[in-house]
């Protein structure tokens, strides 16, 4: 999709994509299942992101993490297909945020393994953005499955230690020592581990 003129009037959807090549992807649940069942575990967790996004009614854009994907499984007339940029997470998310936000008004940026998000929750996150700088989707494991705003926010990114149980907790001290007001979506559980997959 896309950016068109009247873009700056919606909110845009970016979707965080690995790929999917056995060995590099859900290593944790690679180490109690093998990769080639992990690989095979992702796929169905891109199924199911792919299938909520393609309900969200505004832009939509996909980040691989290494390179774009020849044939893959998003429509290329509904995803604008781009590459992560930078070291950290952080720096990636940031990147990509700044990039969307130059086109659009709002932006949610999600992951691909959170299989009970619903496109209600986007709905909640893209209304909270009215009146907060940004809103948090706080997952089980101390992480959060979605992080949205109008505008960038390079703190929000900083001094985080990313894949610790102190994600959310870090991000927010830092959106309150800057004076940012923040809205918290409902709290859901990541797939990192088999038992978490069998939850599902």
């Amino acid at each position: 999709m896309k950016d068109s003129p009247m873009s700056l009037n919606d909110t845009a959807l970016i979707v965080f994509v690995r790929n999917p090549v056995a060995g590099k992807v859900k290593t944790r649940l690679a180490a109690e299942v093998g990769n080639e069942k992990a690989l095979a575990i992702y796929l169905e967790l891109l199924a199911i992101t792919r299938n909520l996004a393609l309900e969200f009614d505004g832009p939509r854009y996909l980040y691989y993490s290494e390179a774009l994907e020849a044939g893959d499984a998003w429509p290329a007339e509904h995803f604008n297909k781009r590459v992560q940029q930078g070291n950290s997470l952080g720096d990636r998310m940031h990147s990509a945020l700044c990039e969307v936000l130059a086109c659009h008004a709002a932006a949610l940026l999600i992951g691909s393994d959170c299989p009970a998000l619903r496109l209600s929750d986007l709905s909640d996150a893209s209304a909270s953005l009215r009146d907060a700088d940004l809103v948090l989707g706080p997952a089980a494991d101390g992480g959060y499955y979605l992080i949205g705003m109008k505008r960038p926010h390079a703190c929000a990114f900083e001094g985080i230690t990313w894949s610790s149980p102190g994600v959310l907790d870090q991000t927010l001290a830092v959106l309150d020592d800057e004076g940012l007001k923040w809205s918290l979506l409902r709290k859901l559980r990541d797939v990192d581990t088999y038992s978490d997959w069998l939850n599902v």
